[in-house]
């Protein structure tokens, strides 16, 4: 780092290398009018680096480590612009992807080449500290010299990011792992630190396609001991049995809490809030509660804004194998069809290459497990893709609703709409769940059409947090009567029936088992969590279209700014709904 030696070139060379089928005896010149007649001719070139230094390489050798560079970083909501905005970048990247590319002027052609073909190149890190935002991984593609070093199983050669922070840089360090001869070539592992054999088939894909197609993709619920890691990983202490309190009926409750919404519109005269935690009747917290165990011997009386295990709704991969307790491995019809990427894989490409083969439509949406407000999610019915979005953050993979029910706004066309349910958990065993009368709605700001997947304000809703983009609000009493005239076959109080039957069927999944493998039934537990969920159109077996709720995800303590703008009783109806059990006049509906 101090002296910047740049002697790669001391040690290593590039070799282009033609790739020619075996047996094939013709004219060099036929096969090269051939090749010239493929679409992309520059892909049958082969690149490899090779060891070129006359006395070799040693492992021990201190010197033997080498930094390479990175052509290009960014983040994947980016490359689009900067591949269209940045000088040379387009230029750069096609040459270094074989991808035919001459022109002074950014063509979408070439672009669109080059954002599909990036994945075969990429690599990616991510931030441990910082915002949401920062944290969501980053990606990079190697100079042409690090972009050229091939796969092998039995690599000669093993790569690392290296964050260089007095410089604000990433490098990647290249090491050897034995000694080389002269002339022997450089590779490096693309499946690094994978040992199951199928699994290593799957990630490697992108450069070595092959069907999967003998993969059984049925995705049973996963077993006890999978949610048993996940508890422990959680470092949640699960509570002792304990009886529920009963309370005098004019009690006044003191709230402890760290919700400034909260603060400011609870007005009902049986709370009153503390600063001091200790003589606290109700937490009601924005942080996740972990020690159920202490709170349960010592102070049983106290309620709590959360339930333990919770987080087997409220996060993605969990909410997906619960929910397979309805409707078998298949899952519920309220839900798209999910797969975990981190731990069946196989199954989801078998499932994608069996649509493919039938011809159904493949788009599929990639989340992470546990960011919200779409941070990282990319729609795609790329394969290789979905495959390479593995290696960053752990994500789910659920097939992206490809007929919504659309809304039209005036000023745009057909829209995607989402709705958000804001319902009240009051008790696991008896079930009590509650749905807040007051639903939101959130629009895309372009008409949907199944293309420009990485055009957010077509295919995306939240647009509260994107600056400088346009926020669609409409009141749900004015959006029924919309919607009724929009589809006056459909009646809104119909299609409510059937999204609150999705909601009762997914929370009688989740507590159908004890903690941890479902919610914990802890007496002084209460919560309120936001379900956002879409309709897609369906078909019934007599071929009747049907408006199917989809539920996309439960999100824990949500932001009710809007509500209490809007409804400002709204924490008083939450509070004594919950808390005192009394739902006249406080705008709820019982779901179950």
């Amino acid at each position: 780092f101090h002296s910047q030696v740049f002697d790669a070139g001391e040690f290593f060379g590039i070799m282009q290398v033609e790739e020619v089928e075996e047996g094939a005896e013709e004219d060099n010149e036929e096969i090269e009018d051939e090749l010239k007649k493929k679409p992309n001719p520059g892909n049958e070139l082969c690149y490899k680096v090779i060891v070129t230094n006359e006395t070799g390489l040693q492992a021990a050798d201190p010197n033997g480590i080498f930094l390479i560079d990175h052509a290009w970083t960014y983040r994947v909501e980016h490359a689009r612009q900067q591949l269209l905005n940045v000088p040379g970048l387009l230029h750069r990247m096609a040459n270094l992807m074989g991808i035919d590319f001459h022109g002074e002027v950014a063509d979408e052609g070439a672009i669109e080449q080059v954002l599909q073909e990036m994945w075969k190149y990429n690599q990616t890190y991510q931030l441990s500290q910082g915002t949401a935002e920062e944290k969501v991984p980053v990606w990079y593609i190697m100079d042409e010299f690090g972009s050229r070093i091939q796969h092998s199983d039995e690599p000669t050669f093993a790569t690392a990011p290296l964050f260089y922070i007095p410089q604000q840089i990433a490098y990647t360090v290249l090491w050897p792992l034995r000694d080389l001869e002269t002339g022997e070539e450089v590779t490096r592992d693309y499946a690094y630190g994978e040992t199951d054999r199928l699994i290593r088939k799957c990630m490697l894909l992108p450069w070595a396609p092959a069907e999967v197609l003998d993969v059984n993709y049925s995705t049973p619920e996963p077993s006890e001991d999978h949610y048993q890691a996940i508890l422990n990983n959680n470092k949640e202490k699960l509570p002792v049995a304990i009886n529920p309190s009963v309370y005098d009926r004019n009690k006044i409750f003191k709230v402890y809490t760290d919700l400034p919404q909260v603060i400011n519109n609870l007005k009902h005269p049986r709370f009153e809030f503390t600063e001091d935690e200790g003589e606290a009747d109700i937490l009601y917290n924005f942080s996740h509660f972990k020690d159920y165990r202490k709170l349960s011997a010592e102070r049983p009386h106290v309620m709590l804004n959360q339930f333990p295990c919770e987080n087997l709704l409220t996060v993605k991969d969990c909410l997906a194998s619960i929910s397979r307790r309805v409707g078998g491995a298949e899952g519920p019809k309220w839900l798209p069809r999910t797969f975990n990427l981190r731990t069946e894989l196989p199954q989801f490409i078998s499932y994608f290459q069996q649509r493919e083969r039938r011809g159904e439509d493949n788009h599929w949406i990639c989340k992470p497990w546990n960011l919200a407000r779409s941070l990282d999610t990319h729609i795609t019915n790329n394969l290789n893709i979905i495959i390479r979005h593995r290696e960053s953050s752990p994500k789910v993979v659920s097939k992206y609703i490809e007929s919504p029910v659309l809304f039209h706004r005036e000023d745009v066309g057909m829209v995607k709409f989402d709705i958000r349910y804001v319902v009240l958990l009051r008790s696991i065993k008896p079930l009590n769940l509650y749905a807040y009368d007051v639903f939101w709605l959130r629009f895309s700001n372009r008409a949907f059409s199944l293309d420009d997947l990485d055009d957010y304000e077509k295919h995306f809703t939240v647009m509260n947090y994107a600056p400088g983009v346009t926020l669609k609000q409409v009141h749900c009493d004015e959006f029924i009567p919309l919607f009724e005239k929009q589809y006056p076959e459909y009646s809104w109080k119909n299609v409510q029936a059937e999204i609150f039957k999705a909601f009762a069927e997914l929370f009688q999944a989740a507590s159908a088992k004890p903690a941890p493998f479902g919610i914990c039934d802890y007496p002084s537990s209460r919560a309120v969590y936001a379900i956002d969920l879409m309709l897609k159109w369906d078909t019934t077996t007599d071929g009747k279209r049907t408006m199917q709720p989809q539920i996309l995800e439960v999100n824990f303590n949500p932001d009710c700014d809007r509500a209490c703008k809007y409804h400002p009783t709204f924490f008083n109806d939450v509070f004594s709904t919950l808390f005192l059990d009394e739902t006249n006049n406080c705008h709820v509906t019982c779901v179950v």
